[in-house]
């Protein structure tokens, strides 16, 4: 077979894998090889396409799905983000294009930009300066995911499925090696490297690696937080008053109410085969020019939410209360109480079923949550002013177009983990163990929403599995989590399936997450193509240059990652500046403040300026910067003091002087409002910053 390489042919190619939903002669339905073969439509699978292409390299994504970016682009568009400063490479750049895409008035179309306000769930390493948006309408997530594989020209074969019924699930091996994957309709894929970055891990099972789904018990990796969560209440997700479980109130023999598990609580902390609930991540809107009213699905019933009346009648009437605001008069609409849009019990059979039974349960999921939606909106039973409350919501008529403004993925919160070389554990998001060989971070909350409803011994219902631990700082994430053990398989990758017990997956498994992780195993791939090694026999150390060239962050301080350490007087940070122009975070020269440092792309347009609010007095003023032969030969810096405007100039080619990071630039007068504020002609060169530092001298 011939590698592709790129060519007026290969352009042509690609442009039908991209724009066709896939290509193949039906008598020949094989496709040349590939460096690295993607299977799977997430997030993870476009930032790992992109770093194979930037590396050099030839990829093909083979995508089960008609859309590409998961959830990203299928309906959660209020980001789990946890500490922002913790994520770098391509999932930054990803959210640096959203804020570009919504700087544009055309973006606005039922609303205004001021109207909707600051909420880009920015922190103190976001506010005003890195330029990221964190929220976002799906259409638009899908836009720019398009637009980037398409820059990338990198091919995509849509809605191609693994033979899983196969007797070789679909993956042909030789030795410990993957040659390549067949779908369903026939079609053959071959390649030198293979990533899984699929929900459900299915590669992964197929290529023979060891796979798990559920709980572990606590006792399995020295946990405190998995297995069965009897008797913990966590936020709001559970019954606060008693509420009757039987169809006939008082009555056992009655049978239970639908969606009511007649299981023991059983005890806390011991594993099970249970899996956190799924639902789909709605996008609503309160306009009525963009609104469709909740329709009554096919097979509804409303005995299936006979539950919710009892929870009603408690006095509970704050249900699906979880609008997070979108762009655009719209919002991304979660779980939220006792009985809201979590299907709970209803999905333990999905992560290792067939592709058949996967369909039922996504259309079951959907039936319910729509029936959930016409249920509270309609039905005289509920209280009058739920109705009221639920009747201004729709369905966006400018969203997920072809389903009626039904989002097209349903939320697989967890499903196959590889047991891989490491497994992730609480130990290692909570930091009470040294975790290895980092390839990325996490840093939300080890959570798991509702995995029972079950009665307890009271005889009054009550939902079990939801729980919230804050991780104290953001964690390594190891490579070995998504690399399979030697003796299974030696040229595979998984960045979302990744090797972790239940808990620590809880706090893994957010989308910018998995951008990392996918862009991580795509630099793995080709480094271990170019050594030509194993996966697991890759050099960590030169892997981890490679990340931090592309500006990974791969470790944290209370200080950020940089080496610099806290520094004193009034210290602005990069991440705090004001940035007109085109910039581009880095972390690759050794030496920096916090989180980084940013250069201009030598755009001449390009300016940063640091604020400060200083008491009055002299300040030495000094700027923090990594040096290089590429650098800006005549910075031009104008200094906002007390007396006025003071302009020098710096020669970023030169080492500083101060922990060769620092470079006094003088001593001025400041009272009150002050600014630091850095340009440069684009022909001398990259103009860097990274922080400027304002020390008080002594009158």
């Amino acid at each position: 077979m011939l590698r592709p390489c790129i060519c007026a042919w290969s352009l042509i190619v690609s442009f039908c894998l991209t724009n066709l939903g896939g290509f193949a002669d039906a008598a020949n339905p094989e496709f040349d090889s590939y460096d690295v073969v993607i299977y799977g439509g997430t997030s993870a699978s476009i930032t790992a396409a992109i770093q194979c292409r930037q590396m050099g390299r030839s990829v093909i994504i083979v995508s089960p799905d008609k859309h590409l970016g998961g959830l990203t682009t299928g309906g959660l568009g209020w980001t789990d983000s946890g500490k922002k400063a913790a994520i770098g490479g391509l999932a930054r750049q990803f959210y640096e294009k959203v804020y570009q895409y919504y700087q544009s008035p055309d973006a606005w179309r039922q609303q205004t930009k001021d109207s909707y306000g600051t909420r880009s769930q920015g922190d103190a390493a976001d506010i005003g300066s890195s330029k990221s948006m964190w929220v976002f309408e799906p259409h638009v997530a899908e836009k720019i995911i398009e637009q980037w594989v398409a820059q990338h020209e990198v091919p995509i074969l849509r809605e191609k499925r693994l033979d899983r019924s196969a007797a070789d699930g679909g993956v042909t091996k030789q030795g410990l090696r993957i040659q390549s994957i067949r779908m369903t309709d026939g079609t053959v894929v071959s390649g030198k490297m293979f990533i899984d970055s699929t929900y459900e891990g299915d590669l992964v099972a197929a290529a023979g690696v060891e796979t798990t789904y559920g709980r572990e018990a606590n006792s399995q990796y020295g946990e405190s937080y998995n297995g069965n969560q009897v008797g913990v209440l966590h936020h709001s997700h559970f019954f606060a008053k008693p509420v009757d479980p039987y169809r006939i109130a008082g009555d056992p023999s009655s049978g239970l109410l639908p969606r009511i598990d007649s299981s023991k609580p059983g005890v806390r902390g011991e594993a099970d085969k249970r899996i956190q609930a799924y639902c789909f991540r709605m996008c609503l809107t309160n306009d009525p020019s963009n609104r469709i009213s909740f329709a009554k699905p096919d097979g509804y019933d409303p005995m299936q939410y006979e539950l919710l009346l009892r929870v009603f009648d408690s006095g509970w009437d704050a249900l699906l209360a979880k609008y997070d605001p979108l762009p655009n008069m719209k919002t991304d609409t979660n779980n939220h109480g006792p009985f809201s849009t979590d299907n709970i019990g209803m999905n333990y059979d999905y992560p290792t079923a067939t592709d058949q039974r996967r369909a039922e349960i996504i259309a079951e999921h959907e039936r319910y949550q729509k029936g959930l939606l016409y249920f509270m909106a309609n039905d005289p039973r509920v209280p009058e002013k739920v109705r009221q409350a639920i009747g201004q919501w729709g369905l966006c008529k400018d969203e997920f177009v072809e389903t009626s403004g039904w989002p097209h993925q349903l939320y697989i919160r967890e499903a196959r983990r590889m047991v891989g070389q490491y497994v992730m554990t609480e130990l290692d998001c909570l930091d009470t163990r040294e975790t290895p060989n980092s390839i990325g971070m996490g840093s939300y909350t080890l959570d798991s929403h509702n995995v029972r409803r079950y009665v307890t011994e009271e005889g009054f219902v009550q939902n079990e599995g939801d729980i919230g631990v804050h991780t104290p700082k953001p964690y390594r994430i190891s490579y070995g989590s998504i690399v399979p053990k030697r003796e299974e398989c030696e040229n595979l990758l998984v960045p979302v399936c990744v090797s972790s017990s239940h808990i620590a997956f809880g706090s893994i498994r957010m989308e910018p997450v998995f951008m990392i992780l996918g862009q991580s195993a795509a630099t793995a791939a080709v480094m271990s193509i170019e050594g030509k090694h194993s996966v697991q026999d890759l050099d960590y150390e030169m892997l981890s240059r490679r990340l931090l060239e592309d500006g990974q962050v791969l470790q944290w301080s209370d200080e950020g990652s940089g080496t610099l350490g806290k520094l004193e007087g009034v210290v602005v940070d990069d991440s705090h500046a004001v940035l007109v122009g085109e910039w581009i975070r880095s972390t690759s020269h050794p030496t920096f403040y916090k989180y980084g440092y940013q250069h201009n792309q030598q755009k001449p347009a390009s300016k940063a300026r640091f604020n400060a609010d200083l008491a009055h007095g002299r300040y030495e003023v000094r700027v923090i910067y990594p040096h290089n032969n590429n650098r800006a030969t005549e910075a031009k810096i104008a200094i906002q003091t007390a007396k006025g405007v003071e302009h020098r100039t710096l020669d970023q080619t030169q080492k500083p002087i101060i922990d060769e990071a620092i470079e006094s630039i003088g001593v001025f007068e400041f009272n009150g409002p002050s600014s630091v504020e850095f340009s440069s002609d684009a022909e001398t060169g990259f103009l860097v910053i990274d922080a400027v530092q304002f020390i008080k001298v002594n009158q």
